[in-house]
């Protein structure tokens, strides 16, 4: 499994530096287009959309172009931000109250119409991040990978006690600990570079300091630790 995940991410890296780092900008947006609409497609297929799935991904990568074209890459409305923070927050508490059984139980067009709007949002999302400058974006991006694959190393050696065995046994609280601790780390790694080295842009870090404070820092970094679950033993995986 840990070979697999290591290809995938070469692979990926492979197309996504090249075109973030590229002086136009339609690398990268034609790359995060094709795989925003592959999302669509994968969300659509778990789902049930069938042969409905492909339809589904090319809506999702037409939306995110829509958007591209009246300018919200740059800056989105304040808006977009609610309605996907709403669908997050509620349909993660009303998911996780009710139990993987229960989610086979919402009306197929529900998931779907759900999905889609999260999935757009984070287009949206990394569209306007990559917008702020190269040392934001992979700011951002490193947080995430960073706090997955401390979790998953810390889990698979110190893992124990199990997270959520019903939604996903391969979890552990061990793992969690190791993505917050990854995670904090990376910030203050981070922080001290953009210090030292000349950056396009502040990153993610900087900007969380000088808004929240250091303590709030530390609480914003680590609240992205809690939507990545951390990995165990038996685990395949904007300001």
């Amino acid at each position: 499994m840990l070979k697999q995940r290591v290809i995938t991410a070469v692979l990926l890296l492979a197309l996504l530096l090249p075109a973030l780092f590229a002086a136009p900008a339609w690398p990268f947006a034609v790359l995060t287009l094709v795989l925003i609409g592959a999302a669509g497609w994968e969300w659509g297929r778990l789902n049930g959309a069938g042969s409905g799935s492909v339809v589904l991904g090319v809506l999702l990568a037409s939306s995110c172009a829509a958007a591209m074209w009246v300018g919200w890459s740059r800056s989105a409305p304040i808006l977009a931000w609610w309605l996907a923070a709403v669908v997050w927050v509620l349909g993660g508490a009303w998911a996780l109250h009710g139990g993987p059984a229960v989610w086979p139980a919402v009306p197929r067009g529900v998931r779907w119409v759900v999905g889609m709007i999260l999935l757009w949002a984070a287009w949206m999302a990394m569209a306007n991040a990559k917008s702020v400058g190269i040392n934001f974006i992979l700011s951002v991006f490193c947080l995430v990978w960073v706090a997955d694959i401390a979790a998953y190393f810390g889990g698979r050696a110190l893992g124990r006690r199990k997270l959520a065995p019903s939604i996903s046994p391969g979890k552990s609280w061990e793992g969690v600990w190791s993505g917050m601790a990854g995670a904090l780390l990376l910030a203050l790694v981070w922080l001290a570079l953009d210090k030292l080295l000349q950056v396009d842009s502040q990153s993610l870090y900087t900007r969380m300091v000088q808004r929240f404070g250091a303590v709030g820092m530390g609480v914003v970094s680590l609240a992205d630790r809690g939507r990545h679950p951390a990995a165990g033993p038996q685990a395949g995986g904007a300001l």
